[in-house]
């Protein structure tokens, strides 16, 4: 029986992961290396001792509702995208809400964690921790290892000939960068067009004398701010287009996308993508474009080579009197605390069941948390693992045998390896995961039941946002506020923007109601149609449960 569980790591899937241990009555000890909560959203001016923080004008990618927890929404006083400074405060109110303070053991690193000599039996572990020079050896019951994927920065110098042996000039890479004034009045050239790679490109525009950015393949660009002035997730991650996804053919689907994708601007006028791309990436970035637009930012495809002050690119032009090259070229992860025997038995999450347990270790009481790349939030991922895994490790939730488990890693796993930094094929859709951890543990909620026994919550359930409070109106950890939470999502994101209130009489509220309430059963219907008569149009392909 688990009772004993260590934590690794105080960021925001080890705090969620020391309070689901308290829900199922576990006993949690968490080891977090420095002195504070909130991982790399807790910002440091210094780079010392390798740890990794954002950078100081950093602003989330996902609104306040999409990623905030499941039974504790962020004041409504917060604005919808949070600096990294207002989300740290948030996991500071959690922390201090649900008392998970005193279950850490700050500036304590974990050294080593072994499987225990009757391991087969027990499914112990012995774990190795330092504070202030002093190791110490503890056994536990479980362990539960959150220390994200923002490990170790992918600095591939390698492919990129004369950066090392001809370059004059300054690189680095951006886990380095923390603001502009460095850069001031140099010409700066970013590799890489990730969210990080776009953001630090607008950033830099401002001070210096010139920014290239390098990019090795299509990129989609679109911004926080979508069709009336709402956050972009909260209007587009949403069961019913989640049903639609499932239902109507990809290349349909992929078609709409591109053409909601170019209705902002034309990307293959600004060298960004194609409708005919087949390997692309998508970012978040507002300025962007504007700055392409102005020639602040001078776009570029990759880098060929380095001389001793130009960049040669692989369309034969060539950037003079390069001052720095700034590798926005991503993370890759590693548990160097881990023995190498269990080390050895996932090479990527993608070799873990539901990208959390080594599916072939003898007993399931080791869980990778947080360790997975989402179309939304990566906090409200990362939370719905740790309830599913501290249920298992309390005796509610069983794992299927090791047989049945490696199927599924196999059939999940793509066939090609790709560059660790390439994370955008890697990610997965944020409702089909949700859903299918949230499945595993009995706390999906059932559109069809909601349907039946409260129409209106079943309306804002479908239609609305998939916010996370869903995912707490059944089972276990069942909490009696979220259907409130859910009906007044979107006052909590109106709120902060009401510091000038003008009369507007208009409300097409009604027209939406019976919108909603007339698209129901023709979605349903069609869905059972094409379902039970693939005759009449193409087969759906495996998709969501009602």
């Amino acid at each position: 029986m688990v009772r004993r569980v260590a934590v690794i790591g105080a960021g925001v899937g080890g705090l969620a992961s020391i309070k689901c241990c308290l829900d199922e009555g576990l006993e949690p000890t968490c080891f977090e290396r420095s002195e504070d909560i909130g991982g790399i959203w807790r910002y440091t001016d210094s780079t010392d001792g390798g740890r990794i923080s954002v950078y100081r004008s950093v602003i989330t990618n996902t609104s306040k509702e999409m990623s905030c927890f499941s039974d504790f929404p962020c004041p409504e006083d917060f604005p919808s995208f949070l600096p990294h400074s207002l989300l740290l405060e948030y996991f500071r109110m959690y922390a201090r809400h649900f008392d998970l303070l005193r279950h850490i053991r700050f500036k304590t690193t974990a050294l080593s964690v072994k499987k225990r000599p009757d391991f087969t039996t027990s499914g112990q572990w012995e774990v190795v921790t330092e504070t202030d020079g002093i190791q110490e050896s503890h056994v536990f019951d479980a362990v539960m290892v959150c220390t994200g994927h923002y490990q170790e920065p992918h600095l591939p110098l390698a492919s990129f000939p004369g950066i090392e042996t001809r370059f004059k000039g300054q690189y680095l890479h951006s886990q380095e960068y923390k603001d502009v004034e460095a850069f001031r009045g140099k010409r700066v050239l970013v590799v890489g067009i990730g969210n990080t790679g776009g953001d630090l490109s607008v950033e830099l525009s401002r001070v210096a004398a010139k920014v290239f950015l390098s990019a090795r393949r299509s990129t989609w660009v679109f911004s926080r701010v979508s069709d009336h002035g709402f956050p972009f997730d909260m209007v587009n991650t949403t069961r019913f287009n989640h049903f639609l996804d499932w239902l109507l053919p990809s290349a349909l689907m992929k078609r709409i996308r591109f053409r909601k994708f170019n209705s902002w601007f034309n990307h293959a006028n600004y060298g960004l993508a194609s409708t005919k791309s087949s390997n692309f990436k998508v970012i978040i970035n507002e300025e962007l474009p504007f700055c392409l637009l102005s020639g602040t930012i001078v776009l570029k495809p990759t880098v060929k080579e380095f001389t001793e002050s130009s960049a040669v690119f692989e369309d034969g032009t060539t950037e003079e009197n390069i001052d720095v090259v700034l590798f926005a070229t991503g993370y890759i992860f590693s548990f160097p605390f881990l023995e190498e025997s269990v080390r050895s038995l996932f090479d990527d999450n993608r070799s873990l069941y539901k990208r959390i347990f080594p599916p072939q270790l003898e007993k399931p009481t080791l869980a990778i948390i947080g360790l997975v790349q989402l179309t939304g939030s990566v906090m409200v991922g990362a939370e719905m693992q740790a309830r599913w895994v501290t249920g298992i490790f309390a005796g509610w939730n069983k794992l299927p045998p090791t047989s049945r488990m490696m199927a599924d890693v196999l059939k999940k796993k793509p066939p090609v390896k790709r560059n660790p930094s390439e994370r955008e094929n890697l990610k997965i859709s944020f409702i089909s995961y949700t859903d299918e951890i949230a499945s595993c543990a009995s706390v999906k909620p059932s559109v069809l039941r909601l349907l039946l026994t409260d129409p209106r919550l079943a309306l804002a359930v479908f239609f609305g946002p998939c916010t996370p409070y869903q995912y707490r109106l059944v089972g276990r950890g069942k909490w009696s506020g979220a259907r409130d939470a859910i009906l007044t999502q979107w006052q909590r994101t109106l709120k902060p923007l009401r510091t000038r209130v003008v009369d507007d009489s208009s409300d097409g509220s009604d027209g939406w109601r019976w919108m909603c309430l007339l698209a129901v059963p023709v979605a349903l219907a069609a869905g059972f149609l094409l379902s039970k008569y693939p005759q009449l149009g193409w087969r759906p392909r495996a998709g969501p449960q009602l």
